[in-house]
Formats: C-alpha cells, structure tokens, sequence
C-alpha cells in the first residue's frame, strides 16, 4: 500500500469524500470523470452536461497531478486500473480497441468495466468532423451560410474509397500482424493531397489509385486473408462500421488534418473573400465605412481549427448512440442505492466466447509491441 494518499486514491475513497462533504443545501453525488488529455475535458464536459440531474455531478479531470503523462494507459490502466467504480470513471478514445473486440488487455478492460466510457470512434475527433456538422463549423468560422461544397459527399465518398483497406488494416490488427502495415503507414495511404475544390474528383481519384495499389498488393502477398475478410465485413457492420463511414474509425487527428481542413481551409478562404468582395461592393467608395465594417467582420471571424475543436453538433449520430446507452447505464450504477461489494461488478458487453475466431486464431495480442509500434 503506498504511503501517500494520492497513491489510494480509489473509487471508495471518492466515496467517502462524497459523504463528508454532502450537505442539506449540496447533495450531489461528485463523480469524478478522468480523460486522456487537456482537448479531451471541453469534449467530455459538452457530453455529460446533457446527463446532470439531480444526485449526480461529474467533474473532468487529468489523470495525473505530478507529472505530463497522458493517454488511455494513463487514464485507465498504469494508474487507475481497478480503483475505477461509482465515484471515479475514466473516459477515453477507442483507438482500434473497440474493433479487436477483446484481443487485447486494454479491448477487453475497456469492454467489460462499466466505469469505463469510450467513444466508440476512433477519438473524440471523429464526432468532431462529424460530416453533416462541418457546412454549420464553416458558417461559425466564417459568418458566411453559403453552401459551396458539399461535405456530406465528400466524406461518403472518401470512405467508400478507403473501406477495402480499413478492412486490411483491421485484419492485420486483430491476427497481431499490424508491422506488415503499420497505422503510419496505413495513414499515409488515405491522406487526401492536392485538393482543388473547384476539381475534386481529382484529389479524389488520386486517392482511389494509391488505395487500389495497396489493396491489390495485400490481396498478392496475404493469401490466407481468402475467405476472412468477408466476415470481418459484417461483424464490422454489426459494430457500426460501414462504407459510408470510416472516416469516424480511421484515427482522428488524420482525419481532422489530413482529410477534413484539406477541404475547409479552401472552402472558408473562398466564403470569406466572397463576404469581403460583398461588403467592398456595399460600400460604394466609402473608403471609411468599408474599413469599419471589413475590422468588423475580420474581428468577428474565428479560425476552422479552433471551431471544429469546439463542434458538438454530432448527437444525432448512430455512433454517439452507443456512448450515450453507456452512459445513461453508469448513472443507472452512481444511483442504485443497494450497497456494491466489489463496486466493479461485471459486464455483459463481451466474454471469451464472444471475441471473434478470426482474432482467436494468434493466440494473445501483443499489445505492449503494438503501443510502441
């Protein structure tokens, strides 16, 4: 036992905290919410808002006070681990866990703790690039409502292009094969480059070529995925997984830098010189007035990045379904009122039986190898 008291800090002690602190005018139940990284509290808190009510209130938190460390090993396993319970949860990014189904000691923690929430996409930057979200993010940054570009399109098509090697990538993750494609590599495969918005299709089909290539060199040198792959289709369906949207499973930074701002920078840059160009023609030569009314408009704009960060119109999603069931059966935990011997009582989300046999043919997952990868 550590001789510190923030070494035992635990659920129990949260507990207890909770009753010391319980008065007639506050009594809340303090959950105590831990997340990967300093972008993950404004995301996490714009969820679990919309589940305040009466008994219960969740306060974001780092995992660490002591030092820099972040991630999901940080926020759910090096530290916390077992401690989690009814007063101290851990919210994190998916990553590729909720798609190995349990191959792994991280899957399968993140899987069957109910103190545990997950996105379910890859990373909270997903639902950030949230398809029919991002024309709404154009008009926060630019204050122009002009639709020149048809996002929803364009993230339908990406991901029909990258499906076939999603599915790949997915394979090799789950037979413990992710060195013969890496995830950097993989990524650099479905980067969206040269995008003219004016000609699309033509960034488009320069993804479509790159894609195909590396598709027909896995189908050469990787005979045994014969008769695999097509199962792992439709269990990726029944996951939520379709072609329509990988873009939420392929990692999020990539998919926000890479693939959404390629599209949005130019987008943005063309609807603010069109609200220039109009306030210009307004001013019919006065000099004056139009310098006012330009500081104005410049003052008001926000930067692409900074609203995508900050978007949270993804609620609708069938994805974000998952998440918010999680979370309404953790609050349906926090209030019982039954006392919880082991305050971790287990999940019905998956068993042994439950992990798919293509992923039980290797054997275990090499995690600690894959993290480092």
């Amino acid at each position: 036992m550590s001789k510190r008291l923030t070494g035992n800090l635990n659920t129990k002690y949260m507990e207890a905290a909770n009753k010391l602190h319980l008065s007639a005018e506050s009594n809340r139940k303090k959950v105590v919410c831990y997340v990967e990284s300093y972008t993950d509290i404004f995301f996490w808190r714009s969820i679990l808002d919309d589940f305040r009510r009466d008994g219960i209130e969740f306060q974001i938190m780092l995992p660490s006070r002591t030092n820099l460390s972040r991630g999901k090993k940080q926020a759910m396993m090096n530290r916390l681990g077992e401690n989690l319970g009814k007063y101290m949860i851990a919210c994190v990014d998916s990553d590729y866990d909720y798609l190995l189904q349990g191959t792994s000691p991280t899957s399968r923690e993140m899987l069957t703790n109910p103190f545990v929430l997950q996105t379910y996409t890859y990373s909270i930057e997903n639902y950030q690039c949230y398809a029919p979200s991002l024309h709404e993010v154009c008009v926060m940054s630019t204050l122009n409502d002009r639709r020149i570009f048809d996002f929803e399109e364009y993230m339908r098509l990406y991901s029909n292009i990258v499906y076939e090697l999603f599915v790949w990538s997915v394979w090799l993750y789950r037979n413990n094969m992710y060195k013969d494609m890496p995830l950097n590599s993989f990524l650099n495969f479905v980067s969206v480059e040269k995008m003219n918005i004016m000609k699309p299709g033509d960034a488009m089909e320069d993804l479509r070529h790159r894609v195909n290539r590396k598709v027909a060199y896995m189908q050469r040198n990787y005979p045994k995925a014969k008769g695999k792959l097509g199962p792992l289709k439709q269990e990726l369906e029944t996951l939520g997984v379709t072609r329509d949207n990988v873009y939420l499973f392929v990692q999020g930074h990539h998919i926000l830098e890479n693939v959404v701002m390629a599209a949005m920078d130019p987008v943005c840059t063309l609807l603010r010189r069109e609200r220039e160009r109009e306030i210009k023609n307004l001013a019919n030569g006065r000099k004056q007035q139009m310098d006012n009314e330009l500081a104005s408009y410049n003052h008001s704009q926000c930067p692409i990045d900074q609203m995508l960060r900050r978007n949270t119109d993804f609620k609708d999603s069938d994805i974000y379904q998952l998440l918010k069931r999680d979370i309404e059966k953790l609050i349906g935990l926090i209030l019982e009122d039954e006392p919880d011997e082991s305050d971790k009582p287990a999940s019905s989300a998956i068993s042994a039986e439950d992990i798919p046999s293509a992923a039980r043919e290797t054997g275990s997952f090499d995690e600690s190898a894959w993290r480092n990868a």
